[in-house]
């Protein structure tokens, strides 16, 4: 996990300089915030990891990366907007070390990371937004403790309001047309997915009623 998180790999996407490395320090401890569970370094460097991996499908995989390590940089389970908060927190961190251009896919795509829903043809949004969700197509006990980190994320909430939320969550996932979008990974994490989300699903119901 250190030499996807280090210094080295986020300096060969913007640069070494003295700014770039006050960034990385910055948004390496955003990430490590005492209050995430799932939301944390570890799904940092696991998104990063899977992105490095399907770079190849990509049109810029530099932006793509940056995405990756900005798209839950700013993570309060409180407020509903942070991934709006982590695209400028991202376009604030990034000025000045990256062309305008390319600055602004990286926020375009931090901001795809609300719905996961990429448009056709996206093709950096579909290596973030399947990187992103892969966790969903893990064995089933990989899942379910991902599952619960997320639940303990949201311990404010009692079990009542977490579970109508994260039902509608749920809802929102399957009701997508289709849940990863890259070719190469699509027909093997698809079907355990959706098996993994309509288990969850159909537990929380089964409490909610």
């Amino acid at each position: 996990m250190s030499e996807l998180l280090g210094y080295a790999g986020f300096a060969a996407l913007t640069g070494n300089s003295p700014t770039a490395r006050t960034e990385w320090a910055a948004v390496v401890a955003a990430w490590g915030e005492p209050h995430r569970r799932y939301h944390d370094l570890h799904h940092l460097a696991a998104v990063l990891g899977l992105v490095g991996q399907l770079s190849a499908a990509a049109d810029d995989p530099a932006a793509v990366a940056l995405a990756a390590w900005y798209h839950d940089v700013v993570y309060d389970p409180r407020r509903d907007d942070n991934e709006q908060v982590s695209a400028e927190r991202a376009r604030a961190g990034l000025r000045g070390l990256l062309p305008d251009a390319r600055l602004d896919e990286v926020v375009r795509l931090v901001l795809l990371t609300a719905g996961h829903d990429p448009a056709p043809g996206d093709a950096n949004g579909a290596v973030l937004c399947d990187a992103d969700l892969a966790v969903l197509a893990g064995p089933p006990e990989s899942y379910a403790a991902y599952a619960s980190a997320v639940r303990a994320e949201f311990g404010h909430l009692s079990d009542e309001v977490f579970t109508a939320g994260r039902i509608a969550v749920l809802e929102h996932l399957l009701a997508l047309p289709a849940l990863y979008r890259l070719p190469a990974v699509a027909a093997d994490w698809e079907p355990r997915a959706r098996a993994n989300l309509t288990a969850e699903l159909g537990l929380l119901r089964s409490r909610a009623s």
